[in-house]
């Protein structure tokens, strides 16, 4: 098993780490609706993908 030679400093640690952050998903207009909807996907609110019908969504339940 590797063993270390010397221990890491507080610097070295915290530098690696730094590079752990969220990433924000990049979010467009749908041309179609107007919807917020993620890049490369499909609109949750009216189907449409690059210009044609891909998936149906459902009519909202009336109550």
């Amino acid at each position: 098993m590797a063993v270390p030679k010397r221990k890491k400093s507080k610097m070295k640690i915290r530098m690696r780490k730094a590079q752990k952050k969220a990433v924000v998903p990049a979010v467009g207009i749908c041309p179609a609706c107007g919807a917020p909807v993620q890049s490369h996907r499909a609109c949750p609110a009216c189907g449409m993908y690059r210009g044609r019908k891909v998936v149906t969504i459902a009519a909202p339940a009336a109550e």
